[in-house]
Protein backbone atom coordinates (compact mmCIF):
# COMPACT_ATOMS: atom_id res chain seq x y z
CA UNK A 1 0.00 0.00 0.00
CA UNK A 2 1.17 3.63 -0.68
CA UNK A 3 2.53 5.41 2.24
CA UNK A 4 0.72 8.66 3.61
CA UNK A 5 2.15 12.12 1.69
CA UNK A 6 4.44 14.24 3.89
CA UNK A 7 2.71 17.14 4.53
CA UNK A 8 6.20 18.82 3.59
CA UNK A 9 4.90 17.63 -0.38
CA UNK A 10 1.99 19.10 -0.50
CA UNK A 11 1.60 21.99 -2.29
CA UNK A 12 -0.41 23.61 -4.53
CA UNK A 13 1.11 22.30 -7.40
CA UNK A 14 1.25 19.16 -6.05
CA UNK A 15 -2.07 18.58 -4.65
CA UNK A 16 -3.25 20.26 -8.77
CA UNK A 17 -1.46 17.55 -10.58
CA UNK A 18 -2.46 14.61 -8.12
CA UNK A 19 -6.07 16.08 -9.10
CA UNK A 20 -5.28 16.09 -12.66
CA UNK A 21 -3.57 12.37 -12.26
CA UNK A 22 -7.08 11.31 -10.64
CA UNK A 23 -9.26 12.45 -12.75
CA UNK A 24 -7.53 11.02 -15.62
CA UNK A 25 -6.80 7.68 -14.08
CA UNK A 26 -10.61 7.34 -12.88
CA UNK A 27 -11.77 8.22 -16.69
CA UNK A 28 -9.34 5.77 -18.41
CA UNK A 29 -9.80 2.96 -15.70
CA UNK A 30 -13.81 3.48 -16.87
CA UNK A 31 -12.63 3.06 -20.32
CA UNK A 32 -10.77 0.16 -20.39
CA UNK A 33 -11.02 -1.65 -17.03
CA UNK A 34 -8.60 -1.70 -14.35
CA UNK A 35 -6.31 -4.07 -15.39
CA UNK A 36 -6.24 -2.54 -19.33
CA UNK A 37 -5.24 0.86 -18.08
CA UNK A 38 -1.71 1.33 -17.01
CA UNK A 39 0.42 3.43 -15.48
CA UNK A 40 1.98 4.93 -18.72
CA UNK A 41 -1.23 5.73 -20.33
CA UNK A 42 -2.38 7.48 -16.83
CA UNK A 43 1.38 9.46 -17.21
CA UNK A 44 1.17 9.98 -21.04
CA UNK A 45 -3.00 11.80 -20.36
CA UNK A 46 -1.42 14.07 -17.75
CA UNK A 47 1.79 14.79 -19.49
CA UNK A 48 4.29 13.32 -17.34
CA UNK A 49 6.78 10.55 -18.09
CA UNK A 50 5.77 6.80 -16.15
CA UNK A 51 8.83 7.60 -13.71
CA UNK A 52 7.38 10.69 -12.69
CA UNK A 53 4.03 9.62 -11.75
CA UNK A 54 5.11 7.16 -9.25
CA UNK A 55 5.98 10.02 -7.05
CA UNK A 56 2.28 10.53 -6.71
CA UNK A 57 1.44 6.64 -6.70
CA UNK A 58 3.91 4.55 -6.54
CA UNK A 59 2.52 1.43 -7.89
CA UNK A 60 -1.13 0.89 -10.26
CA UNK A 61 -2.56 -0.59 -7.41
CA UNK A 62 -2.00 2.14 -5.09
CA UNK A 63 -3.85 4.72 -7.85
CA UNK A 64 -6.80 2.15 -8.25
CA UNK A 65 -6.91 2.60 -4.42
CA UNK A 66 -6.75 6.01 -4.44
CA UNK A 67 -9.64 6.80 -7.15
CA UNK A 68 -12.06 4.39 -5.28
CA UNK A 69 -12.07 6.23 -2.42
CA UNK A 70 -12.59 9.19 -3.78
CA UNK A 71 -15.63 7.81 -5.40
CA UNK A 72 -16.47 6.15 -2.39
CA UNK A 73 -16.12 9.43 -0.36
CA UNK A 74 -18.36 11.28 -2.95
CA UNK A 75 -21.19 8.98 -3.04
CA UNK A 76 -21.13 9.01 1.13
CA UNK A 77 -21.37 12.53 1.02
CA UNK A 78 -24.21 12.90 -1.61
CA UNK A 79 -26.34 9.84 0.93
CA UNK A 80 -25.61 12.21 3.50
CA UNK A 81 -27.53 15.25 2.02
CA UNK A 82 -29.89 12.93 1.07
CA UNK A 83 -30.44 11.71 4.54
CA UNK A 84 -31.56 15.30 5.75
CA UNK A 85 -35.06 14.16 4.28
CA UNK A 86 -37.18 13.42 7.00
CA UNK A 87 -38.99 10.01 5.19
CA UNK A 88 -37.49 7.35 2.89
CA UNK A 89 -39.14 8.69 -0.26
CA UNK A 90 -37.90 12.24 -0.16
CA UNK A 91 -34.14 10.38 0.70
CA UNK A 92 -34.26 8.22 -2.33
CA UNK A 93 -35.47 11.00 -4.65
CA UNK A 94 -32.97 13.15 -3.37
CA UNK A 95 -29.88 10.23 -3.60
CA UNK A 96 -30.98 10.01 -7.24
CA UNK A 97 -31.18 13.54 -8.34
CA UNK A 98 -27.93 14.64 -6.07
CA UNK A 99 -26.04 11.63 -7.91
CA UNK A 100 -27.04 12.68 -11.17
CA UNK A 101 -26.35 16.47 -10.64
CA UNK A 102 -22.81 15.31 -10.04
CA UNK A 103 -22.77 13.22 -13.33
CA UNK A 104 -23.77 16.44 -15.11
CA UNK A 105 -20.76 18.51 -13.49
CA UNK A 106 -18.68 15.37 -14.56
CA UNK A 107 -20.17 15.77 -18.27
CA UNK A 108 -19.86 19.59 -18.70
CA UNK A 109 -16.21 19.81 -16.65
CA UNK A 110 -16.97 20.93 -13.60
CA UNK A 111 -15.85 18.25 -11.59
CA UNK A 112 -13.82 15.40 -11.87
CA UNK A 113 -14.40 11.73 -13.21
CA UNK A 114 -15.57 9.10 -9.99
CA UNK A 115 -14.23 5.80 -10.76
CA UNK A 116 -17.23 2.90 -11.24
CA UNK A 117 -17.13 0.05 -9.05
CA UNK A 118 -17.57 -2.65 -11.89
CA UNK A 119 -13.48 -3.95 -11.19
CA UNK A 120 -13.39 -3.30 -7.35
CA UNK A 121 -13.94 -7.42 -6.77
CA UNK A 122 -10.58 -7.53 -9.20
CA UNK A 123 -8.27 -5.60 -6.58
CA UNK A 124 -5.86 -7.83 -4.60
CA UNK A 125 -5.13 -8.36 -1.03
CA UNK A 126 -4.07 -5.54 0.94
CA UNK A 127 -5.82 -3.20 -1.45
CA UNK A 128 -9.15 -4.72 -1.60
CA UNK A 129 -9.76 -5.10 2.14
CA UNK A 130 -9.61 -1.11 2.36
CA UNK A 131 -11.60 -0.15 -0.60
CA UNK A 132 -14.12 -2.78 0.48
CA UNK A 133 -14.28 -1.40 4.35
CA UNK A 134 -15.04 2.19 2.86
CA UNK A 135 -17.80 0.41 0.26
CA UNK A 136 -19.40 -1.59 3.35
CA UNK A 137 -19.42 1.33 5.24
CA UNK A 138 -21.02 3.31 2.41
CA UNK A 139 -23.79 0.67 1.61
CA UNK A 140 -24.52 0.86 5.44
CA UNK A 141 -25.10 4.39 4.93
CA UNK A 142 -27.09 4.29 1.75
CA UNK A 143 -29.31 1.17 3.53
CA UNK A 144 -30.36 4.24 6.14
CA UNK A 145 -32.08 6.11 3.52
CA UNK A 146 -34.85 3.59 3.27
CA UNK A 147 -35.41 2.76 7.07
CA UNK A 148 -37.34 4.76 10.07
CA UNK A 149 -35.85 3.36 12.41
CA UNK A 150 -33.54 0.56 13.43
CA UNK A 151 -33.56 -2.52 11.71
CA UNK A 152 -35.85 -5.02 13.07
CA UNK A 153 -33.72 -8.79 12.74
CA UNK A 154 -36.37 -10.14 10.44
CA UNK A 155 -36.11 -7.62 7.93
CA UNK A 156 -32.42 -7.27 7.73
CA UNK A 157 -32.03 -9.32 4.21
CA UNK A 158 -35.21 -7.64 2.09
CA UNK A 159 -33.32 -4.68 3.40
CA UNK A 160 -29.66 -5.30 2.37
CA UNK A 161 -31.42 -6.53 -1.06
CA UNK A 162 -33.38 -3.14 -1.69
CA UNK A 163 -30.23 -1.49 -0.77
CA UNK A 164 -28.00 -3.37 -3.20
CA UNK A 165 -30.69 -2.52 -5.62
CA UNK A 166 -30.87 0.87 -4.84
CA UNK A 167 -27.31 1.83 -4.95
CA UNK A 168 -26.27 -0.44 -8.08
CA UNK A 169 -29.22 0.34 -9.85
CA UNK A 170 -27.79 4.61 -8.99
CA UNK A 171 -24.13 3.86 -10.09
CA UNK A 172 -25.11 1.94 -13.29
CA UNK A 173 -26.35 5.49 -14.52
CA UNK A 174 -22.70 6.13 -15.15
CA UNK A 175 -22.85 3.57 -18.07
CA UNK A 176 -26.27 4.68 -19.24
CA UNK A 177 -26.46 8.42 -18.58
CA UNK A 178 -24.24 9.83 -21.42
CA UNK A 179 -26.80 9.05 -24.04
CA UNK A 180 -29.13 12.05 -22.28
CA UNK A 181 -27.86 16.11 -22.67
CA UNK A 182 -26.58 16.94 -19.20
CA UNK A 183 -29.02 19.49 -19.01
CA UNK A 184 -31.58 16.80 -19.33
CA UNK A 185 -30.00 15.03 -16.11
CA UNK A 186 -32.60 16.34 -13.31
CA UNK A 187 -35.76 15.33 -15.43
CA UNK A 188 -33.59 11.65 -15.95
CA UNK A 189 -33.18 11.52 -12.09
CA UNK A 190 -37.14 12.90 -11.22
CA UNK A 191 -38.24 9.84 -13.70
CA UNK A 192 -35.90 7.11 -12.48
CA UNK A 193 -36.45 8.11 -8.80
CA UNK A 194 -40.26 7.88 -9.63
CA UNK A 195 -39.66 4.68 -10.92
CA UNK A 196 -37.91 3.20 -7.86
CA UNK A 197 -40.82 4.56 -6.10
CA UNK A 198 -43.65 3.63 -7.59
CA UNK A 199 -42.41 0.48 -9.10
CA UNK A 200 -43.56 -0.58 -12.70
CA UNK A 201 -47.11 -1.67 -12.76
CA UNK A 202 -50.60 -0.46 -13.18
CA UNK A 203 -52.82 -0.57 -10.19
CA UNK A 204 -54.40 -3.72 -12.21
CA UNK A 205 -51.13 -5.31 -12.23
CA UNK A 206 -49.71 -7.81 -9.59
CA UNK A 207 -46.96 -9.53 -8.96
CA UNK A 208 -47.91 -13.64 -9.96
CA UNK A 209 -46.33 -16.47 -11.03
CA UNK A 210 -48.09 -17.91 -13.84
CA UNK A 211 -47.61 -20.23 -17.17
CA UNK A 212 -44.72 -18.32 -18.63
CA UNK A 213 -42.36 -18.67 -15.61
CA UNK A 214 -42.96 -22.34 -16.24
CA UNK A 215 -42.28 -22.02 -20.19
CA UNK A 216 -39.14 -20.31 -19.25
CA UNK A 217 -38.12 -22.79 -16.19
CA UNK A 218 -35.98 -25.15 -18.87
CA UNK A 219 -33.20 -23.56 -19.27
CA UNK A 220 -32.31 -22.50 -23.23
CA UNK A 221 -28.59 -23.88 -22.85
CA UNK A 222 -29.27 -26.89 -20.34
CA UNK A 223 -26.80 -29.27 -20.64
CA UNK A 224 -23.92 -31.24 -18.96
CA UNK A 225 -21.03 -31.56 -21.41
CA UNK A 226 -17.53 -30.46 -21.17
CA UNK A 227 -17.49 -27.61 -23.14
CA UNK A 228 -20.72 -25.84 -21.17
CA UNK A 229 -18.51 -27.07 -17.53
CA UNK A 230 -15.40 -24.66 -19.33
CA UNK A 231 -17.99 -22.06 -20.00
CA UNK A 232 -19.96 -22.44 -16.67
CA UNK A 233 -16.34 -22.06 -14.83
CA UNK A 234 -14.98 -19.26 -17.07
CA UNK A 235 -18.08 -16.93 -16.50
CA UNK A 236 -17.57 -17.11 -12.52
CA UNK A 237 -13.95 -16.64 -13.13
CA UNK A 238 -14.84 -13.40 -14.87
CA UNK A 239 -16.89 -12.45 -12.29
CA UNK A 240 -14.83 -12.95 -9.78
CA UNK A 241 -11.72 -11.97 -11.14
CA UNK A 242 -12.01 -10.02 -14.37
CA UNK A 243 -11.56 -10.70 -18.06
CA UNK A 244 -7.68 -11.08 -17.00
CA UNK A 245 -8.21 -13.22 -13.85
CA UNK A 246 -9.95 -15.96 -15.89
CA UNK A 247 -6.70 -17.40 -16.96
CA UNK A 248 -6.41 -20.82 -18.80
CA UNK A 249 -4.87 -22.41 -15.14
CA UNK A 250 -7.42 -21.14 -13.13
CA UNK A 251 -10.05 -22.18 -15.04
CA UNK A 252 -8.54 -25.65 -15.43
CA UNK A 253 -7.62 -25.57 -11.60
CA UNK A 254 -11.71 -24.61 -11.12
CA UNK A 255 -12.69 -27.83 -13.50
CA UNK A 256 -9.54 -30.30 -11.76
CA UNK A 257 -8.25 -30.76 -15.41
CA UNK A 258 -5.10 -30.03 -16.90
CA UNK A 259 -4.24 -27.15 -19.46
CA UNK A 260 -3.67 -29.64 -21.73
CA UNK A 261 -7.79 -30.82 -20.94
CA UNK A 262 -8.86 -27.15 -21.67
CA UNK A 263 -6.70 -26.92 -24.75
CA UNK A 264 -8.43 -30.11 -26.22
CA UNK A 265 -11.62 -28.49 -25.65
CA UNK A 266 -11.01 -24.73 -26.57
CA UNK A 267 -8.33 -23.58 -29.42
CA UNK A 268 -7.73 -20.54 -26.31
CA UNK A 269 -8.60 -18.20 -23.62
CA UNK A 270 -10.15 -15.60 -26.03
CA UNK A 271 -12.74 -17.69 -28.13
CA UNK A 272 -14.01 -19.41 -24.55
CA UNK A 273 -14.41 -15.87 -23.48
CA UNK A 274 -16.30 -14.63 -26.73
CA UNK A 275 -18.19 -17.51 -25.75
CA UNK A 276 -19.12 -16.66 -22.35
CA UNK A 277 -20.62 -13.50 -23.72
CA UNK A 278 -22.68 -15.54 -26.77
CA UNK A 279 -23.93 -17.85 -23.80
CA UNK A 280 -25.15 -15.02 -21.59
CA UNK A 281 -27.03 -13.22 -25.03
CA UNK A 282 -28.23 -16.86 -25.73
CA UNK A 283 -29.95 -17.48 -22.70
CA UNK A 284 -31.29 -13.40 -22.60
CA UNK A 285 -32.38 -13.71 -26.44
CA UNK A 286 -34.14 -16.97 -26.04
CA UNK A 287 -35.81 -16.06 -22.92
CA UNK A 288 -37.49 -12.58 -24.35
CA UNK A 289 -38.34 -14.41 -27.60
CA UNK A 290 -40.26 -17.10 -25.77
CA UNK A 291 -41.83 -14.55 -23.59
CA UNK A 292 -42.72 -11.90 -26.55
CA UNK A 293 -44.30 -15.11 -28.33
CA UNK A 294 -46.52 -15.75 -25.68
CA UNK A 295 -49.86 -14.53 -24.74
CA UNK A 296 -50.25 -12.01 -21.63
CA UNK A 297 -49.62 -8.38 -20.74
CA UNK A 298 -47.11 -7.18 -21.23
CA UNK A 299 -46.29 -6.67 -17.48
CA UNK A 300 -46.48 -10.54 -17.20
CA UNK A 301 -43.69 -11.01 -19.99
CA UNK A 302 -41.62 -8.69 -18.06
CA UNK A 303 -41.94 -10.20 -14.73
CA UNK A 304 -41.43 -13.63 -16.37
CA UNK A 305 -38.57 -12.53 -17.80
CA UNK A 306 -36.31 -10.80 -15.15
CA UNK A 307 -37.64 -13.95 -12.91
CA UNK A 308 -36.29 -16.72 -14.62
CA UNK A 309 -33.52 -14.13 -15.75
CA UNK A 310 -32.22 -14.14 -11.68
CA UNK A 311 -33.20 -17.86 -11.52
CA UNK A 312 -31.83 -19.21 -13.49
CA UNK A 313 -27.91 -17.06 -12.31
CA UNK A 314 -28.58 -18.90 -8.99
CA UNK A 315 -29.47 -22.10 -10.40
CA UNK A 316 -26.89 -25.26 -11.62
CA UNK A 317 -26.51 -24.29 -15.07
CA UNK A 318 -25.57 -20.27 -13.79
CA UNK A 319 -24.07 -18.00 -13.45
CA UNK A 320 -24.67 -15.36 -15.73
CA UNK A 321 -22.13 -12.90 -16.74
CA UNK A 322 -21.96 -9.42 -15.62
CA UNK A 323 -22.14 -6.98 -18.03
CA UNK A 324 -19.53 -4.60 -17.09
CA UNK A 325 -17.14 -7.45 -18.49
CA UNK A 326 -16.88 -5.95 -21.40
CA UNK A 327 -15.12 -2.87 -20.38
CA UNK A 328 -11.72 -5.25 -20.27
CA UNK A 329 -12.38 -7.40 -23.57
CA UNK A 330 -9.81 -6.48 -25.96
CA UNK A 331 -10.79 -3.95 -28.81
CA UNK A 332 -11.60 -5.83 -31.37
CA UNK A 333 -14.29 -8.10 -28.88
CA UNK A 334 -16.08 -5.24 -27.22
CA UNK A 335 -17.99 -3.40 -29.81
CA UNK A 336 -19.41 -6.63 -30.80
CA UNK A 337 -20.44 -7.27 -27.72
CA UNK A 338 -21.68 -3.88 -26.60
CA UNK A 339 -24.26 -3.93 -29.48
CA UNK A 340 -25.66 -7.18 -28.72
CA UNK A 341 -26.07 -5.91 -25.20
CA UNK A 342 -27.59 -2.65 -26.67
CA UNK A 343 -30.05 -4.89 -28.79
CA UNK A 344 -31.21 -6.88 -25.92
CA UNK A 345 -31.73 -3.77 -23.68
CA UNK A 346 -34.09 -2.58 -26.26
CA UNK A 347 -36.47 -5.81 -25.52
CA UNK A 348 -37.10 -5.12 -22.57
CA UNK A 349 -38.02 -1.59 -23.45
CA UNK A 350 -40.62 -3.28 -26.29
CA UNK A 351 -41.86 -5.48 -24.10
CA UNK A 352 -42.42 -2.23 -21.22
CA UNK A 353 -44.37 -0.10 -24.44
CA UNK A 354 -46.62 -3.27 -24.86
CA UNK A 355 -47.05 -3.38 -21.41
CA UNK A 356 -47.93 0.44 -21.21
CA UNK A 357 -49.88 -0.30 -24.45
CA UNK A 358 -52.13 -2.78 -23.12
CA UNK A 359 -52.47 -0.98 -19.75
CA UNK A 360 -50.68 -3.65 -17.48
CA UNK A 361 -47.89 -0.81 -17.29
CA UNK A 362 -47.98 2.77 -15.91
CA UNK A 363 -46.92 5.23 -18.24
CA UNK A 364 -43.35 6.03 -17.41
CA UNK A 365 -40.32 6.85 -18.98
CA UNK A 366 -39.71 2.98 -20.85
CA UNK A 367 -35.98 3.83 -21.89
CA UNK A 368 -34.64 4.46 -18.12
CA UNK A 369 -37.42 1.55 -17.12
CA UNK A 370 -35.20 -0.62 -19.57
CA UNK A 371 -31.68 0.04 -17.99
CA UNK A 372 -32.90 -0.03 -14.64
CA UNK A 373 -34.43 -3.89 -15.40
CA UNK A 374 -31.30 -4.44 -17.24
CA UNK A 375 -29.15 -3.37 -14.25
CA UNK A 376 -31.52 -5.22 -12.02
CA UNK A 377 -30.35 -8.30 -13.56
CA UNK A 378 -26.42 -7.51 -13.87
CA UNK A 379 -26.85 -6.48 -10.32
CA UNK A 380 -27.67 -10.23 -9.77
CA UNK A 381 -24.49 -11.49 -9.78
CA UNK A 382 -23.34 -9.83 -6.47
CA UNK A 383 -26.53 -10.05 -4.21
CA UNK A 384 -25.00 -13.06 -2.55
CA UNK A 385 -22.42 -10.48 -1.56
CA UNK A 386 -25.28 -8.83 0.62
CA UNK A 387 -28.02 -11.32 1.20
CA UNK A 388 -26.88 -14.49 3.20
CA UNK A 389 -28.27 -17.90 1.53
CA UNK A 390 -29.83 -16.25 -1.00
CA UNK A 391 -30.74 -18.63 -3.68
CA UNK A 392 -32.86 -18.72 -7.17
CA UNK A 393 -36.25 -18.50 -5.10
CA UNK A 394 -35.96 -16.10 -2.29
CA UNK A 395 -33.95 -13.52 -4.73
CA UNK A 396 -37.15 -12.66 -6.40
CA UNK A 397 -39.13 -11.71 -3.63
CA UNK A 398 -36.24 -9.69 -1.98
CA UNK A 399 -34.67 -8.34 -4.79
CA UNK A 400 -36.68 -8.79 -8.55
CA UNK A 401 -39.96 -7.63 -6.88
CA UNK A 402 -39.33 -4.70 -5.11
CA UNK A 403 -37.79 -2.60 -8.74
CA UNK A 404 -41.31 -3.78 -9.92
CA UNK A 405 -43.57 -2.58 -7.03
CA UNK A 406 -41.72 0.22 -5.36
CA UNK A 407 -38.42 0.26 -3.47
CA UNK A 408 -40.67 0.71 -0.06
CA UNK A 409 -43.64 -1.35 -0.87
CA UNK A 410 -43.27 -3.75 1.86
CA UNK A 411 -43.88 -7.26 0.77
Amino acid sequence: MEEPVNASRMTPRYVQKREAILHEAARLFNARGMKGATLSDVAAAVGLSTNSITYYYKKKEDLVVACLLRSIETVSGIIAQALDEPAPEGRVRSFVRLFLARLAETATGRASEMMTFRDVHVLGSPHSEVVFAAYIDMFRSCRRLLLLGPIKPARRLSSNARTHLLLTLTLWTMSWSGRYDPEDYDVVAQRMGDILIGGIGSGKSAWRLGALDAALAAPPLAGDSAQDAFLRAATALINEQGYRGASVERISARLNVTKGAFYHHNPNKEELIAACFERKFTVIREMQRVAMASGGSGWDKLCAVSRALVRYHFSEHGPLLRTSAWSELPDELRDAKLTATAQLDQRFVRLLVDGMQDGSIRPLDQAIAGALVSGMVNAAVLLDRWVEDVNGENALALFVRPLFEGLLLEA
